[in-house]
């Protein structure tokens, strides 16, 4: 027998991913870990399959049909780079190997480009939607070539998620597009958890409703505009009672939040990209300072309002809280594709961000009912400057954005952190600010630095002599 498909690294993703491969019709999958005891489990555990198991990388690549594929279901990094170097010793060229996992893009860039010298085709796939996900339908973001793209294209057509019929999968743009991809796409997920926790945040503070009864609240937003996986399993959380003590699971939890470093690489990159991604940047440096309680534990006796946070009318409240969070969430996914589009630009990368849009609205963490219309969007102006100015968009925050301001003040006037509220507004007024103080900072740069600047009433690039007669002179620009 021969596969037309591999899987390397049989860790609960791997594992999972090659259940999926194996479910779909024509698909017949090798299965290869370091260690034999994995192989071994998963084999005799789902008999059904029809795994062929290899011990050794060459055992493994005999087993595959040519074209081979591989997809690498292992840690990021050194680990990474370890496989595809054994890979490449066994396959030839036209083959195809697969980086599943969460690499940073300029890692998968500098892979393509090695591998690529091989004859071997190197494809960078950015796979959503967790543990679940891989076995039963994730969003997947590949790169690669087009080349690449026509062996693998129906095999992973063939284990994505579907929405509204169509598969969710598209073959993204070349080399690192994506990995960069998944990367923002964990970046939006960022800023949307941190949302939500914010909304939960200011409704039991203002309300004193009990988790259980927030998780009402976040049920009934999920059957309307908010509605979102996001919004589904807060709910499920909210619900949760811890077994030992009976209290709320959320109550027991430690308020210290992880993150993997998809957050950061999102702001880095937008940073050197010139691309605001302020409620990202925001929701990652939230989980940052929860994780010094030795600060916070010192920050603690500072002074904060005198009064006590409570709101007159909770339905109010928290009707404005929605609408807060649904405009909030609008401005997330905006900045979002806007560094998704920076990138391509920066990388020479061709990305159709509606289809991006599109893969994610089943199969992914992020799923959410509005994806359709950031599609509609962009299949109504593919070079739609920003996300936030579509119609649809621009009419939902112009409802929204009373309720908005409302909530940020009243969590400024409470005490209550809300970076991701307050920063996603502030975007929102710098966006659509006819002026900005930005002339201001030109003309300190200019002052110490001799940075020159541009005057709107005539061409050209301008210094003021200000050690000298403070005369205005035109200069070489240096932009």
């Amino acid at each position: 027998m021969s596969a037309n498909i591999g899987v390397v690294g049989l860790a609960v993703m791997g594992s999972n991913l090659a259940r999926n491969l194996a479910s779909r019709e024509g698909n017949t999958v090798a299965v290869y870990n370091r260690s034999r005891e994995k192989t071994d489990t998963l084999v005799s555990e789902h008999p059904e399959a029809g795994f062929i198991p290899a011990f050794s990388y060459e055992e493994f690549a005999a087993s595959l049909s040519k074209p081979r594929a591989a997809i690498i279901m292992v840690k990021a990094g050194r680990g990474t780079d370890a496989v595809i170097d054994e890979l490449v010793k066994v396959f030839e060229p036209g083959d195809i190997i697969v980086d599943g996992g969460n690499a940073y893009f300029p890692d998968t860039i500098r892979r393509e480009k090695a591998v690529r010298e091989t004859g071997i085709n190197f494809v960078g796939a950015g796979i959503s939607g967790g543990e679940e996900g891989a076995l039963n339908g994730p969003s997947i973001m590949p790169g690669g070539s087009d080349e690449s793209w026509v062996t693998l294209g129906p095999i992973l057509e063939s284990i994505a998620a579907v929405a509204e019929g169509e598969p969710c999968v598209t073959h993204v743009g070349h080399d690192g597009a994506g990995h960069f991809v998944k990367m923002v796409h964990n970046g939006i997920e960022y800023a949307d958890m941190q949302l939500i926790a914010e909304a939960y945040d200011l409704i039991r503070r203002g309300t004193g409703k009990t988790p259980a009864e927030i998780a009402d609240v976040f049920a009934k937003w999920n059957t309307g505009e908010l509605e979102s996986y996001l919004i589904e399993i807060t709910a499920e959380v909210l619900r949760q009672n811890d077994a030992a003590t009976g209290k709320p699971l959320v109550d027991v939890i430690l308020d210290q939040a992880g993150a993997k470093g998809t957050g950061a690489w999102t702001v880095q990159t937008a940073l050197s990209l010139g691309v605001p991604v302020s409620g990202i940047a925001e929701a990652t440096f939230a989980r940052s300072l929860s994780s010094h309680p030795e600060q916070r534990a010192v920050a603690a006796t500072l002074p904060g309002p005198g009064e006590e946070f409570q709101v007159d009318d909770a339905d109010a409240f928290i009707e404005d809280v929605a609408q807060a969070l649904f405009a909030s969430k609008i401005i997330a996914y905006s900045q979002g594709f806007d560094e998704i589009r920076a990138g391509a630009e920066e990388y020479g990368w061709t990305i159709d961000l509606g289809a991006v849009s599109k893969i994610w609205r089943e199969g992914c963490i992020i799923r959410a009912q509005f994806l359709n219309r950031i599609a509609d969007a962009y299949a109504e102006q593919p070079d739609l400057p920003v996300l936030a100015a579509a119609p649809y968009f621009a009419d939902a925050l112009t409802r929204g954005q009373a309720a908005w301001r409302r909530v940020v003040i009243a969590a400024t006037q409470a005490g209550i952190p809300s970076p991701a509220f307050s920063s996603s507004l502030a975007y929102y007024d710098g966006i659509r600010a006819e002026r900005l103080p930005a002339a201001l900072v030109q003309g300190q740069r200019d002052f110490f630095g001799a940075h020159t600047y541009k005057r709107i009433d005539k061409e050209g690039t301008f210094h003021t002599l200000w050690s000298g007669d403070r005369s205005e002179i035109e200069a070489e620009d240096t932009h």
